[in-house]
């Protein structure tokens, strides 16, 4: 069974809660670690179900119980309220992140799988932090990275974006050819290495409403983005487009595609979200290391209400969908 650690995130949100439930429900199928305090998920186990087993482990032996759920304890700097965030403990969730990238880069872990952290507790502890996906590419010397989000049924939608957290404003101008070209090519790359497909297809979204309309409504399909795909095909990457957005998103287009290459947030991931929210995995394409995600964030409001409330959908997902990823790494390097 592949190996799968995963990072409990803000103590204080449903991080810790929702790993502890998914790792206790997948244990037959993912062997689970997960990296938090080891008496804090003690004790929401002991309170969620009292069948649940906590077992701490040597980070670097890596001897996994059966039929328990394996634990990295890394200690708290401050008590924890559930609901309630606490800058001391910042540097906490920082640290579960570095002992999951190193045993990742060591392969004592196939993948990682991140539970959502809050990125103004840890700014706020003195350490300036701008997100999981930035962190993990300076933690492995990644000069770009793709954000992916997959999910829905029966075949999963893959949707990649050319910029991630920028205001609209700004979207043009981070639209090159030289960007473009990166992104495609990683996007190939991983979507051979990692999700086991050999020949993918990828469509891509114009930026302006009607794909530009022959340059009536903007000149980037033509000046940048036309010329980027044209390049990619060159290359033997099966890239088609720029299609307008509004239309692109049916089934007649989706049914034989493998991704979606979004150029702005928003402009992919409410339809990615419709099809799957709660269901949905964020996945970090170009690391040299596997890494998904949950679709959502602290919580903070429902992990105030008590145990019970969080939904831990995304986070099995996101196990399941880390430890295919490993697989079908470990067959394409064989």
């Amino acid at each position: 069974m592949p190996i799968i650690a995963v990072t409990c995130g803000e103590p204080a949100g449903i991080g810790p809660e929702i790993s502890l439930k998914a790792a206790w429900e997948m244990r037959a199928r993912v062997q689970t670690v997960l990296i938090g305090n080891a008496a804090l998920l003690s004790q929401l186990a002991a309170q969620i179900d009292p069948s649940m087993c906590v077992a701490a482990v040597d980070r670097q032996a890596l001897e996994l119980p059966e039929n328990q759920i394996s634990v990295i304890d890394v200690a708290l700097d401050a008590d924890v309220v559930r609901g309630r965030l606490d800058a001391r403990n910042g540097r906490f969730v920082l640290q579960t992140l570095d002992i999951a990238i190193e045993g990742a880069l060591q392969h004592r872990f196939d993948a990682i799988v991140t539970a959502p952290l809050q990125k103004s507790t840890i700014n706020d502890c003195g350490i300036p932090f701008t997100g999981h996906t930035e962190y993990l590419a300076e933690k492995t010397a990644t000069p770009q990275v793709v954000m992916m989000l997959a999910g829905g049924t029966p075949r999963p939608l893959r949707v990649a974006l050319a910029t991630t957290h920028l205001p609209l404003k700004d979207v043009p101008a981070a639209i090159t050819f030289d960007s473009l070209m990166r992104t495609i090519t990683i996007i190939h790359h991983d979507l051979q290495a990692k999700f086991g497909l050999p020949h993918p297809r990828i469509l891509a979204a114009g930026l302006n409403p009607h794909a530009g309309e022959n340059g009536y409504l903007g000149r980037e399909e033509i000046d940048i983005i036309a010329p980027a795909l044209a390049a990619a095909r060159n290359k033997g990457i099966d890239v088609s487009g720029p299609y307008p957005a509004d239309t692109l998103f049916q089934p007649k287009y989706l049914e034989n595609a493998d991704c979606v290459l979004a150029m702005y947030h928003d402009q992919g991931l409410p339809v990615l979200k419709h099809a799957s929210f709660g269901r949905g995995v964020n996945i970090t394409l170009g690391l040299p290391i596997i890494r998904t995600s949950v679709d959502h964030g602290t919580a903070l409001d429902i992990a105030a209400k008590g145990l019970g409330h969080a939904d831990h959908g995304s986070m099995i997902e996101a196990i399941k969908l880390a430890a295919s990823m490993a697989a079908a790494s470990a067959h394409s390097q064989a």
